[in-house]
Parts: C-alpha cells; structure tokens; sequence
C-alpha cells in the first residue's frame, strides 16, 4: 500500500475522532488547550495502537488467507466505508461527554475499532506496521485538534458530509485494492 493510500486511510480512520472531538469542542468551555490535549493524545494512541494489534493478530492465520487477501482487504474497506455512510444518515447519537481517565479510554477505543481492521488490511498488503501506525496516530491527533476547537467556532460544520466522505475514502481504498 502506498503512502498516498495510507495517508488517505489515516485521514477516513480520523474522521470519528474528529466528530467526537467537534462534540467536546461544542460544549466543553473549561480548560480548552488541556482537555484538547486529552482527547487527542487519548484518540490517536488508540487509532495507532488498533491496527498493530490487527497487523500482528493476522499473523497467526495469515498463511490460511494470503491467497485470498485482496478480495478480504475490498470487503473489509468496503465494509467500514458503508458504515461510515451508513452511520451519517443514522439520527443523532447520544454522546457522553466526561473527561475522566475511564470515558477517555472508552472514546479512544470506540473511535478506534475500525483501526484494527486497517492493521489487518496492512498486514494483508505487506506493508511494515510502524511507520502507518504513527502516521494513523499523527493525522487522528491533528485531527482530533482540529475538531474540538473547530466545535467551538463552527457549530454548522457538516459532520454528516464528512463521514460520508470517509466512507467513500474506504470504499475507494477497497476498490483500489482489487487493482
């Protein structure tokens, strides 16, 4: 997979850690530059983490799935891309908005699942995990920053267009990966 690619998954794997970042930046006034800092360095360990967790987990059955890896790599991006579309036009989800260790760790995981899959697809490609780890965990921290504090200046940003563009992102991925 190349940079370009593993850049645009770093950005489609960002956007829920942005859209939850946007809904802290909304409400939360108190203690902005730490509780960015929080969010942030909370969301982009998980989303590194997730996926070297994927990569060294598809390690153990790798041999059983290489032949088939492609089409599993296409199914898996288009899967996530669909719910990410999917979950654009669900109604509003209730969030929890707490900053205590506990909720921070909930958050950076929930935001993170869809990261694992990636290791996998990464681990399917060929690729070293490392450098895209830290390159998912740099473009979610920016990401994450940009959303709280755009939260707090921009209450109409378009959250729904931006998880329907992650979506195709993956989907485009998925389909690149057939090719």
């Amino acid at each position: 997979m190349s940079y370009i690619s593993i850049i645009l998954l770093a950005i489609a794997l960002s956007i829920d850690a942005c859209v939850v970042s946007f809904s802290y930046g909304l409400i939360l006034n108190e203690n902005r530059i730490k509780n960015s800092l929080y969010l942030a360095l909370t969301t982009a360990f998980c989303q590194g983490l997730m996926p070297i967790i994927g990569y060294f987990l598809t390690g153990f059955v790798k041999g059983f799935i290489e032949p088939y890896s492609k089409i599993i790599v296409f199914f898996i991006f288009v899967y996530l891309g669909i719910k990410f579309i999917k979950e654009a036009f669900e109604s509003e989800r209730k969030k929890q908005l707490c900053l205590d260790i506990k909720c921070l760790i909930f958050v950076g995981i929930a935001t993170s699942i869809d990261a694992f899959s990636a290791g996998i697809s990464l681990s399917l490609f060929g690729n070293k995990i490392l450098k895209p780890a830290l390159l998912i965990a740099f473009v979610t921290f920016v990401n994450s920053i940009i959303g709280f504090y755009a939260g707090g200046k921009l209450k109409f940003l378009p959250v729904k267009s931006l998880e329907i563009l992650a979506g195709m992102l993956l989907i485009f991925l998925g389909i690149k990966a057939l090719i």
